[in-house]
């Protein structure tokens, strides 16, 4: 699928322009990276959604160091889209917990940890979606993928940008073809324990603070010190993160 033709299918769900321009921007971001489950070929399992076209999110905590989202319908892409540009103009004095309830579904957590990363800030991002992930003994599902993304700005222009999923496989790999759903296991082979324990800390961590439907909750602060150029240093040739 091509960008135009995604926009085209996009604006004919009814979805306006500004929202169309998000999302394709989401996609060829993703397709980019190699990440074709998260690219454009996103747009026909949209196109399955039952979803409000014309919900926008609204802001429904505002404090220094607390913001309180709800998505009322809206895409998860479109509620992050909204809580990211609200953030980089209104950056904080020290350090930001914001949440979003209703918020699914939210793609590559990692787009919108380095575009918070580019503006100064560093992110943390961490969001649930349907129960996919069982237990690694077996069992029905427990969890979603429940991604992590973390951001560190540098002052050399290229940010740091560790973005896992808790699955072996993603949802989006799924969805593409390139894997099976019965590889959407907790990664880590042996020691799956160690993601399957990520995935439930991340799950109640999102459900506690975002309620019962699908959320996110994002921490941005301004760095007091800027680890990456000596980091990048350290790791010589070898590929950080992100890069």
């Amino acid at each position: 699928m091509t960008s135009d033709e995604a926009r085209t299918r996009l604006g004919a769900l009814g979805l306006d322009e500004q929202a169309v321009d998000a999302l394709v921007a989401h996609f060829e971001d993703a397709e980019v990276r190699v990440k074709a489950g998260h690219g454009l070929a996103r747009v026909a399992w949209l196109e399955t959604l039952d979803f409000d076209v014309t919900a926008r999110p609204t802001r429904i905590v505002s404090e220094e160091g607390f913001e309180c989202w709800d998505g009322n319908g809206a895409l998860g892409y479109l509620v992050l889209e909204e809580i990211v540009r609200t953030t980089l103009v209104d950056q904080p004095v020290h350090a930001r917990v914001v949440v979003a309830k209703r918020c699914f579904p939210t793609g590559v957590l990692g787009y919108w940890v380095c575009r918070l990363a580019d503006g100064g800030l560093v992110a943390a991002l961490t969001a649930t979606s349907p129960r996919r992930l069982p237990h690694p003994d077996g069992g029905p599902p427990l969890t979603g993928t429940n991604p992590l993304a973390i951001a560190v700005p540098s002052s050399d222009g290229r940010p740091v940008v560790s973005d896992v999923s808790m699955g072996a496989v993603t949802y989006g790999d799924v969805l593409s073809g390139a894997a099976l759903p019965e590889e959407l296991v907790p990664f880590g082979g042996e020691h799956a324990h160690k993601a399957s324990a990520l995935a439930v800390g991340l799950e109640l961590l999102v459900s506690a603070l975002a309620g019962p439907e699908h959320g996110a909750v994002l921490v941005v602060a301004r760095p007091s010190h800027d680890p990456v150029p000596e980091f990048r240093e350290l790791a010589a040739d070898s590929r950080l993160p992100g890069g």
